[in-house]
């Protein structure tokens, strides 16, 4: 009589049925129901101590769980979560193993579930996911190869004044260099800013930014004064694709968390808000576990550059296949015997012409392309890579 075409309790009260009327040994009862010996004594037993509750079915979980998670570490995983709300259990176990190396920490997936339980998660909603990230520029092989700068979005403190915050960092360690809160993305503090951040950590060999204002200029060479600084310097600027922020990702996903720690609730003035941005900027590079770096925060990769900052720029030279022309006053260049427009910003610089074939010259500031000399069109046009044969 196969145990799966009758219910289970049913089974359970015949052989308590049969066993009281004592015409079966125990062996019988055994192979009648398809049980062991053993099984038919327990089943006897809790009957005769418990009655008909006594063959009703039990949780098979030991009464004591050796790897259940003692209270003392939940409290601790309670109190970091409630420092850290925007964290998950893989940031927080990877924290508290970088401070406590020689405590028995519970796995991740047992932290989230400790959370759900607590209520201190929340379903993630489903985001369309971005494509890879790529590299069309510079390979970002060591600190300092690459910077990013942005500006994130602009919004209103309590006292009703604009806050824009410039952010810098290091693309390779993800390490924040900068995080200010300005009045406006003005040339001036910008350049303040990057200033007081080159000296102190040194120059980088390009730095990467938007097409914004003060980043990139509206005219033909894509120069604005702030770029031209850094070419001075000895810094590539390298200025993402219009409508593709992927291209600069690494830096877009720590504006997301600095937006998600910083911004609500609202401070009450700029000096307010700078402080939530310094304090942000201290924990996320010196205590914030980081998936890509191997859960260990952005300090422990950051170095300083070697490439020291000096208050005198590099003189502007060219290589002798240049041909050298300064900039008149209007930002025009004369060039056999025809005047071109390039950018009132160069005005008193000068720029360099190399022959690439077609009756195209391309146009360099210093070491870097800034537009292409159409003799047959007469016209200065943005530099293109198709265009160099």
């Amino acid at each position: 009589m196969p145990w799966r075409n009758i219910k289970p309790m049913d089974q359970k009260i015949r052989l308590i049925a049969d066993w009281s009327e004592r015409e079966h040994s125990v062996t019988r009862l055994s192979r009648k129901y398809q049980v062991s010996r053993k099984t038919v004594y327990k089943w006897v037993q809790r009957y005769y101590r418990e009655g008909l509750d006594g063959l009703k079915d039990r949780s098979r979980a030991p009464m004591e769980s050796p790897n259940k998670t003692p209270k003392d570490v939940i409290d601790i995983l309670v109190e970091k979560k409630y420092r850290h709300r925007k964290w998950g259990p893989k940031k927080i176990i990877a924290s508290l193993k970088n401070h406590y190396p020689m405590n028995h920490w519970p796995a991740p997936s047992t932290v989230g579930e400790w959370f759900k339980k607590l209520g201190l998660s929340k379903v993630r909603k489903i985001r369309k996911r971005v494509p890879p990230y790529s590299e069309p520029f510079k390979k970002c092989n060591l600190p300092n190869d690459i910077w990013s700068a942005d500006y994130k979005g602009q919004f209103r403190v309590r006292d009703n004044k604009l806050c824009y915050p410039l952010t810098i960092t290091d693309n390779k360690s993800r390490y924040i260099l900068a995080c200010e809160a300005l009045n406006g993305p003005r040339y001036d503090e910008t350049r303040a800013v990057f200033m007081s951040t080159f000296k102190r950590y040194g120059l980088p060999l390009a730095i990467r930014s938007d097409n914004g204002t003060p980043f990139a200029g509206s005219n033909v060479t894509g120069l604005s004064r702030l770029s031209m600084w850094w070419i001075k310097l000895g810094i590539t600027p390298e200025r993402i694709q219009k409508g593709e922020p992927q291209q600069n990702g690494r830096h877009e996903r720590m504006h997301r968390t600095l937006k998600e720690e910083t911004i609500m609730p609202k401070a009450m003035s700029l000096s307010e808000q700078q402080e939530r941005f310094k304090q942000f900027q201290i924990e996320y590079n010196n205590d914030r576990p980081h998936e890509a770096l191997g859960q260990n925060p952005p300090v422990t990769v950051y170095k300083k550059s070697n490439r020291e900052y000096t208050e005198r720029p590099l003189t502007l030279e060219y290589d002798p296949g240049f041909i050298v022309r300064s900039v008149w006053h209007k930002g025009m260049i004369r060039f056999k015997g025809n005047l071109y427009f390039l950018s009132d910003i160069l005005n008193g610089e000068r720029v360099g012409l190399k022959e690439i074939g077609d009756g195209r010259w391309q146009i360099n500031f210093s070491f870097y392309p800034i537009g292409i000399l159409n003799l047959r069109t007469k016209r200065a046009e943005p530099y293109d890579i198709d265009y160099i044969v």
